[in-house]
């Protein structure tokens, strides 16, 4: 193995760790979070929710985009071989919810939280949208950790 694909493979790993570490980690923290009603402990775990999701999971994705793509041309491309071909669509359909859905969620609850942490009841349209989160957002956790499997043990389909 030439130095430059361990150097892709670590980089690889790393953005593993930083996407699937931090919606994993993040999803704890919102849910105890909103688990304690506590608007100003709601809207300051929100506001971190979206900043570590722009920076820690946006990073993750980047890496694993890059790379993946590029380690992937040793194989042919990402839809020459089965397990490569699978990882690609399971963490796009993770990225594609998060992009589409998660992420517009979480901007909309940290506005709301905004205006609740000074006062006033929390709106029921947060808690509406907390629900979605958590159903699409297991959704969204269970699709690298599928991932892994593919990546780790390499089916042949």
């Amino acid at each position: 193995m030439t130095d430059h694909y361990l150097l892709l493979k670590a980089l690889h790993i790393l953005g593993a760790m930083l996407f699937a570490g931090n919606i994993m980690v993040t999803a704890l923290w919102k849910f105890m979070a909103d688990r304690s009603r506590s608007a100003s402990i709601i809207a300051y775990a929100q506001r971190m929710v979206t900043l570590t999701d722009f920076t820690f999971t946006t990073v993750g994705a980047g890496l694993l985009i890059a790379t993946g793509w590029t380690m992937g041309t040793n194989h042919g491309g990402v839809g020459a071989v089965y397990w490569i071909r699978m990882g690609w669509y399971l963490f796009l359909a993770s990225v594609l919810l998060w992009g589409f859905v998660l992420i517009p969620v979480q901007v909309l609850q940290t506005q709301m939280a905004r205006r609740f942490q000074l006062g006033g009841a929390i709106p029921e349209r947060y808690w509406g949208l907390a629900r979605v989160w958590y159903v699409l957002g297991a959704v969204a956790v269970a699709l690298p950790l599928a991932n892994l499997y593919f990546m780790v043990f390499k089916p042949t389909g």
